[in-house]
């Protein structure tokens, strides 16, 4: 087994490792990696971070969301489970039910969704598809 200091070590090197998703660039299909993930363009699949995610405010993600923490300024159309701490920018739209253990919600952030709190940290496990967040049906009088 891996020493703490070892685990430690893997954690930073993951963390160091980034993968942009640019501007102009449109990506039809699932993203995952083992270090950072920014997107500034758009995802038509789902996006899995073993570190951290973040979303530019002209950014868009059709698909859930996976990551040990999440900073999101643009559109999500999708559930978003993440085992940390999730911030929501002021231009975030989160349309799906969020898993989190720590949220912050800047104003004039937009979630409509479910939301559930104090979910314990996990392992995000690369290679295998992402725990499904029950859906929450929304009744309108």
């Amino acid at each position: 087994m891996f020493s703490s200091k070892e685990e430690k070590r893997t954690t930073e090197e993951q963390s160091n490792t980034s993968n942009t998703i640019g501007k102009d660039t449109t990506l039809e299909g699932s993203i995952e990696s083992t270090g950072n993930i920014r997107v500034e363009g758009k995802i038509y699949g789902h996006a899995k971070a073993k570190a951290k995610f973040v979303m530019g405010s002209d950014a868009l993600v059709d698909g859930n969301v996976t990551a040990r923490t999440a900073e999101i300024a643009g559109t999500i159309k999708g559930n978003i489970e993440i085992s940390e701490l999730l911030v929501l920018k002021p231009t975030a739209v989160i349309n799906g039910d969020i898993l989190t253990n720590k949220l912050i919600v800047e104003p004039g952030a937009t979630f409509n969704g479910g939301c559930k709190m104090g979910h314990l940290a996990k392992e995000i496990e690369i290679g295998k598809p992402a725990s499904h967040i029950r859906e929450v049906a929304i009744k309108r009088a």
